[in-house]
């Protein structure tokens, strides 16, 4: 397995997936649920579909791991 991170574009996206992606997250920083997150980026990497950006309380990142059923909005 490569550690290439493939580029995707996050706002390919429908415009409803792409609100709950940047509403619905975790904190780890702040540990609270549903912060929201700004500055999204969307990339494949070892064939996981990742979504990062930063929390909108403490601007630390959120990465997001995208399974198979999250594909399915």
């Amino acid at each position: 397995m490569t550690d290439e991170i493939i580029e995707r574009d996050f706002y390919a996206r429908p415009e409803e997936e792409q609100a709950q992606f940047l509403e619905y997250t975790w904190c780890g920083e702040c540990m609270e649920v549903d912060l929201g997150m700004h500055e999204p980026k969307e990339y494949e990497l070892n064939g996981v579909v990742i979504i990062e950006g930063l929390c909108n309380k403490c601007n630390s990142p959120i990465i997001t791991e995208l399974s198979d059923d999250d594909e399915d909005f």
